[in-house]
């Protein structure tokens, strides 16, 4: 993290963060600037690659994708070759929202978001499980989101 944000650029980060619709005119008010400073601060954010883009966040149990499972994959080889191959395949099953290379016991923690367990099942034996050097997995229902990632918001700089 680069410590030369200054209050004022970390204030820009949080209010975008929670809503990165956020019209200039209402986050220069918010972070107590004018318009074209505000947004001159945006622009510069973006081009240091402080903000790498906006996006909507989806109620994915509206859509129907209730089950939220957690898979603990382990390769039989993790060899730099192996690795790539597994990360490449890992990006084309739609169903794996995260895919997380780990140090541990195991190699890999996948979440993967499916309308039930019955189609959860499907793309486990389907797919993850087809998945290039895959040697186990192990998997494990989400019974309950408590938290979810906060961003900036409660980051100290």
């Amino acid at each position: 993290m680069d410590r030369n944000l200054d209050k004022i650029d970390q204030r820009i980060l949080q209010e975008l963060e929670a809503n990165g619709r956020l019209p200039i005119v209402e986050l220069a008010a918010r972070v107590n600037l004018t318009n074209t400073p505000c947004s001159e601060r945006v622009k510069r954010l973006e081009k240091n690659g402080f903000i790498t883009g906006y996006s909507a966040v989806i109620d994915k149990e509206r859509l129907g994708l209730a089950q939220l499972t957690v898979v603990q994959v382990s390769l039989a080889a993790t060899a730099d070759q192996s690795l790539d191959t597994f990360n490449e395949a890992v990006r084309e099953i739609a169903e794996i929202e995260t895919c997380l290379m780990v140090a541990g016991s195991f190699d890999y923690m996948l979440t993967v978001r499916t309308r039930d367990i019955a189609h959860f099942r499907s793309v486990l034996g389907d797919k993850i499980n087809k998945l290039p050097g895959i040697h186990q997995t192990s998997s494990y229902t989400v019974m309950e989101i408590v938290k979810q990632p906060a961003g900036v918001k409660g980051t100290r700089f």
